[in-house]
């Protein structure tokens, strides 16, 4: 080997770096009281500094950009841009050159070049330039020319609530409560958070209120969300009628819709993350299911009343139902006990009118209702099934 030999260069040079915007620039003011020693001298300072803004000195944003000094953060949900540029150093002309950007994550690698065809020369001096652009979904290392963390932005956390309701002791809506907490170290403008549900449910947002004629978010107007600060979102959903009425359809793990956050950080660079679908398990009515669908708010004390209950065979198969009105200390039912129902295929429901009065005043609770299945020969008791304010309509009236 011939230690003389001159190191063969590379004809092209590339140059690979990230674009992102500038930053407002940010001082420390300093002052003092007009009666310290400095005296007007720090204020005249600031006043000097082309950095501050004119009759705003104190504070610390100015009206100056800084460019980026470094690398910065990439998160998850951001668009990650960058600048490739190759430059011909030599006095040849270089044919065919074919420019291939290649971004490898954890789990897949990405073609990110805006061209795959070759360029035919490129002459002394001159360079080849492109602009990449890719939304990022994964959160760890990723390997472009370089190699870069990808950070998570945000913590979300979700909680299932089931509504409860004074007609029966389980319903179908249900309630989402999303705690969303910003964990970079930027504040970030929540543009947009907001459920997009499944096809089973439909979906009300709860973060507004009414102030006179039009709804104002419960955030206020300026929406932002400080670092590490953490932000409740309120969603009700229930079933669509089609799918209410099919009680099976609902049962076990159903997907419920998932979650769309949008915002907004340093001079509007934007992002956006959409949750996996979430899942709740749906609440277990067993094999028949007793709601009710009409009930008086009060009723007098002693004096027969009128209820409508829906009964809705939850099962895959079909039963022969009798059902029988056992009465208890406070409730006593009127009618026959012992009643044949008759069949009831499954994901059907009846209506079932009743008819009972109390013998005591106050809040009392509708029990005592049992449910038969002749075919399995299961019986399925239902207590507290509703509750009902009972009065006296002789008391004050006596002369």
């Amino acid at each position: 080997m011939d230690v003389n030999q001159t190191k063969q260069e590379h004809l092209l040079a590339l140059k690979v770096m990230r674009l992102t915007k500038p930053t407002l620039f940010t001082n420390l003011p300093v002052t003092c009281e007009d009666r310290d020693l400095p005296g007007d001298l720090f204020r005249q300072l600031m006043r000097d500094d082309p950095s501050t803004i004119r009759g705003a000195e104190t504070l610390m944003l100015g009206e100056m950009l800084t460019l980026p000094q470094n690398f910065g953060n990439i998160f998850l949900g951001e668009t990650f841009s960058s600048y490739i540029s190759v430059h011909n150093d030599s006095n040849q002309v270089v044919k065919d050159i074919l420019v291939k950007a290649d971004l490898q994550t954890s789990s897949q690698r990405l073609n990110l070049s805006a061209s795959n065809s070759a360029v035919a020369e490129l002459k002394p001096e001159c360079c080849i330039d492109d602009v990449i652009h890719h939304e990022v979904k994964e959160i760890g290392t990723h390997i472009l020319f370089f190699k870069f963390q990808v950070l998570k932005p945000l913590d979300v956390k979700t909680k299932f609530y089931n509504a409860e309701s004074d007609l029966s002791s389980v319903t179908d809506e249900v309630f989402l409560e999303a705690q969303i907490q910003n964990i970079t170290t930027s504040p970030m403008f929540m543009e947009k958070v907001s459920l997009e549900p499944s096809i089973m449910y439909n979906v009300t947002e709860l973060n507004t209120v009414t102030n006179g004629d039009h709804r104002e978010s419960t955030f206020g107007k300026l929406s932002y969300l400080q670092p590490m600060d953490t932000r409740q979102y309120l969603y009700c959903l229930k079933p669509k009628p089609e799918y209410a009425e099919k009680a099976g359809v609902i049962k076990g793990v159903t997907v419920i819709g998932k979650l769309d956050i949008v915002w907004k950080t340093n001079l509007g660079e934007r992002g956006r993350l959409q949750t996996s679908q979430l899942q709740r398990m749906a609440p277990g009515y067993g094999d028949i299911r007793l709601s009710m669908e009409m009930i008086p708010d009060t009723v007098n004390l002693e004096e027969p009343f009128d209820i409508i209950c829906k009964v809705t065979n939850c099962s895959e198969r079909t039963m022969d139902l009798v059902l029988e009105m056992c009465n208890t200390r406070t409730v006593h039912w009127c009618g026959i006990s012992g009643r044949q129902l008759g069949k009831l295929s499954p994901g059907a429901s009846l209506s079932l009118p009743l008819t009972l009065l109390t013998s005591a005043q106050g809040l009392q609770s509708i029990s005592g209702l049992r449910l038969t299945d002749t075919f399995l020969k299961r019986t399925y008791e239902y207590d507290d099934i509703a509750q009902v304010c009972v009065v006296c309509p002789y008391f004050g009236n006596e002369s």
